[in-house]
């Protein structure tokens, strides 16, 4: 039986096997250039800050290699995710409904353009943030040294956690209309879903209070959004989602 098994599904393990292969591959090809092209990515990311009064520093002879590293994982995971997605599908297509396919090419384009507005958002609020923080500093007479790593780090983190959270509407549109949530019960509890979006952005930098309600007012706006777009959903009609 089990032969047999692997008989019948060894065409499918084989594509599978591929698939990873060359997205793996991909991946490591990716890396390598934005490794060794990190320099100037750093200045071209770091261009857009122009900040005056900051000063970046190296604290170490090999901290730059590390640097070089991350940036070029990052770069790699953002530049091979959608081919991941497209290999996916590709597997998946001749098993999926004709229904079924036109979600998921309508929902994958809603998923990048959301991700990409957060980034974008979340990178503008860095900017803000660090800006105003900087002269504050250097009006007080104080120095701006700030470490490079930490610096790009936390503004890519920021930025790319921010894009996932704008993934929210989408999650809660599957939930909506595969039944496990209804419009109607989520007006009533809007207060919670409030208190949820300056919770999230309450656990990333920056801290302070302005930068927290300007990126908690959009996530309520999707919010709000989402429900609009939902209003005259009905659990049954989306059955073949589940």
């Amino acid at each position: 039986m089990i032969k047999d098994f692997i008989t019948q599904y060894t065409p499918y393990f084989e594509e599978i096997r591929k698939k990873i292969l060359f997205s793996a591959v991909f991946f490591i090809a990716v890396f390598g250039v934005s490794f060794f092209a990190s320099g100037y990515i750093l200045k071209l990311f770091l261009g857009f800050f122009e900040m005056e009064n900051v000063q970046m520093m190296v604290v170490s002879p090999f901290q730059f290699v590390g640097l070089a590293v991350n940036i070029g994982l990052f770069v790699a995971v953002i530049i091979t995710f959608p081919l991941i997605i497209y290999s996916v599908f590709s597997f998946l297509k001749s098993a999926l409904t004709k229904k079924e396919r036109r979600v998921f090419i309508s929902v994958v384009p809603i998923s990048i353009l959301l991700f990409c507005v957060g980034f974008a958002f979340g990178f503008y609020i860095m900017y803000y943030a660090l800006t105003v923080l900087a002269g504050f500093s250097f009006n007080l007479g104080i120095a701006n040294m700030w470490d490079v790593s930490l610096f790009t780090s936390q503004i890519l983190l920021t930025s790319a956690l921010l894009g996932v959270v704008f993934q929210f509407p989408i999650i809660l549109t599957i939930l909506i209309r595969i039944g496990l949530l209804n419009v109607n019960g989520l007006r009533k509890k809007r207060r919670w879903a409030i208190a949820l979006a300056f919770i999230l952005p309450a656990l990333l930098p920056p801290t302070d209070g302005l930068s927290l309600v300007v990126m908690a007012l959009p996530i309520i706006l999707l919010f709000e959004i989402t429900l609009l777009i939902n209003k005259k959903r009905k659990p049954r009609e989306v059955e073949v989602y589940a």
